[in-house]
């Protein structure tokens, strides 16, 4: 029997045979199975750019498909297999196919329509008062949530106690979608990485400043940056963030300002406006909006730094429960003047990139202030 010789194609790749039983150069026997055996030292990238498999699997030299090896399919199965696996990158495997991005109300239907039960039982909806404070609250304080809102209400409170999983496909949605509006990338990038600590938050993993806020902190950012003229606003502040003398940690601001908006809703402080308005979230996120709105006005007018942070959201919090219908006026000026192609309130900022150096910065946040009342404590 004529001994097979391999394939022509492979003749420049002769080096790299080895054959159990003889030489780089000695011609396979011509026992079936012996000379599928001599391409067990090809790599497998190598015999799909040479069309080894495809010689093996189909009647070639007097071969018939019945009698393939099986160790020539098995092959055949793992390169097959390779097409599909996908490079990764930090906790996330990276695709050249971005996600679809996530809108908040799509987002904030799959908290309505989850058990939650877990995470209802750890709320307090409202602030416990004793003795004068009670009566003076009921005297001169703001009405109560009407009982129709007050679910609502609840529903918000409960999604600040859920954290963040980046294994739930809507949860990293939402990161993908915070980040791909801020940064105005065109792809997705890992779900924990540093280019989070190049939008302000204290780490690679967003989920550690969340403390205080849960995952509304992510959903006010996800409603900030998917309104057009509300993105605007984001991008400007964003923009003050990285000012080379009065940078702050942007992401981890906008979660202060998100427990500044909890605490009002506990406190009734946003009752008269739910009630007007017979809604609670759309009163919540645009008190969380005004407020970031304000902070920024305030950072940049009275030349705040970092140094600062600690005495401006103590202030801002008295300010914000104080007059909550006065920043919500102030927005819609705001908005109103972006939608008419007007100067914005802050004016123009110049940046010089990301913050070089934030993450040597120690930031104080509303959780680590020492409360000026005993109404103004931190439960949540």
């Amino acid at each position: 029997m004529t001994p097979l010789k391999p394939p022509a194609v492979l003749q420049p790749e002769r080096r790299h045979l080895q054959v159990e039983n003889g030489s780089a150069g000695s011609p396979p026997p011509c026992d079936k199975d012996s000379s599928a055996l001599a391409f067990r030292g090809i790599p497998i990238s190598a015999l799909k750019s040479y069309s080894v498999l495809r010689a093996l699997t189909t009647e070639a030299n007097g071969w018939a498909p019945a009698v393939v090896s099986t160790e020539v399919l098995r092959a055949q199965e793992e390169w097959e297999a390779v097409d599909n696996i996908q490079p990764e990158t930090g906790s996330q495997a990276s695709s050249d196919q971005p996600g679809q991005l996530i809108s908040f109300s799509e987002a904030l239907q799959h908290f309505q329509t989850a058990d939650l039960s877990s995470f209802k039982k750890r709320i307090q909806p409202t602030i416990r008062r004793t003795g004068l404070a009670a009566l003076r609250h009921c005297l001169f304080g703001p009405p109560k949530l009407h009982q129709g809102l007050r679910e609502e209400r609840d529903l918000v409170l409960t999604i600040a106690q859920c954290g963040l999983d980046s294994r739930d496909p809507v949860h990293g949605r939402v990161l993908q979608t915070i980040y791909r509006k801020l940064t105005g990338s065109k792809f997705d990038c890992a779900l924990h990485g540093d280019h989070w600590e190049d939008l302000g938050f204290q780490g690679a993993n967003p989920a550690t400043d969340l403390r205080g806020a849960g995952f509304l902190a992510l959903l006010h950012l996800l409603y900030l940056v998917m309104d057009s003229k509300t993105l605007l606003m984001a991008q400007e502040i964003l923009r003050l963030s990285r000012h080379h003398i009065q940078q702050f940690p942007f992401c981890l601001m906008s979660v202060n300002i998100t427990r500044i908006a909890i605490q009002a809703l506990r406190e009734d402080c946003l009752s008269r406006e739910c009630n007007r308005q017979q809604k609670v979230i759309p009163v919540v996120n645009s008190f969380y909006a005004a407020t970031f709105l304000h902070l920024a006005y305030i950072w940049k007018t009275q030349q705040k730094t970092i140094s600062d942070s600690g005495f401006v959201l103590k202030d801002l919090e008295v300010l914000a429960k104080k007059s909550p219908r006065r920043l919500l006026k102030t927005l819609e000026s705001y908005l109103a003047g972006v939608s008419k192609g007007q100067a914005s309130l802050l004016g123009a900022q110049k940046c010089c990139g990301p913050q070089a150096h934030a993450k040597e910065l120690t930031f104080t946040g509303v959780c680590d202030l020492l409360p000026h009342s005993s109404e103004g404590t931190w439960l949540i």
